[in-house]
């Protein structure tokens, strides 16, 4: 997909369907791993899409090829974009990690043969996220372009999108229906 947005979307459509599917199984913790992923979801999806419009606004196109190399020209973007797609991914020490582990072993418990589908998925997503992060900050730029610093707006969205994101870290229990 050389679409920037469409990528972002489509990582949505994943989470989505782990969460669909712990809202059918109906266990108090398919419902906890549901509501924790959809609450990380929501955090993580905006500030992907929130990135994906300021490096638009830099280089007016939503092409992965044309956007490649950024990191050269925001570097501190770079961090964002990294942070963004490790909690995409649901690495640790992530709420996404927690909710989608609550959502897999639920998952897992009503149905062993499911584990290879939401394997899949998991896997799928990881991938995308990398190709996503790897196509837009490394490689050779395609236009010259001179150092981007990011204005303050910029790093108050950020900002506003890593602090509920280390909160619910640090203490996932608010969002534990549990």
């Amino acid at each position: 997909q050389p679409d920037l947005k469409s990528l972002i979307a489509y990582s949505s459509v994943s989470h989505m369907g782990l969460v669909v599917m712990a809202t059918m199984i109906q266990t108090p913790s398919s419902l906890t791993g549901a509501m924790m992923l959809m609450v990380a979801h929501g955090i993580t999806s905006s500030m992907l899409f929130c990135l994906a419009n300021m490096m638009y606004e830099q280089t007016n196109t939503r092409t992965l090829i044309v956007m490649q190399g950024t990191q050269i020209v925001m570097p501190l973007m770079t961090m964002f974009w990294f942070l963004a797609n490790l909690t995409n991914m649901a690495m640790p020490p992530t709420i996404n990690l927690f909710g989608e582990i609550m959502i897999i072993m639920t998952t897992f418990n009503w149905s062993t043969p499911t584990i290879i589908i939401t394997g899949l998925t998991a896997a799928i997503t990881a991938i995308y996220s990398m190709h996503m992060f790897l196509s837009t900050q490394q490689g050779k730029m395609l236009k010259d372009s001179s150092p981007y610093m990011p204005h303050t707006r910029e790093y108050l969205i950020m900002t506003l999108h890593l602090i509920p994101m280390m909160l619910l870290m640090m203490n996932p229990q608010v969002i534990m229906l549990t």
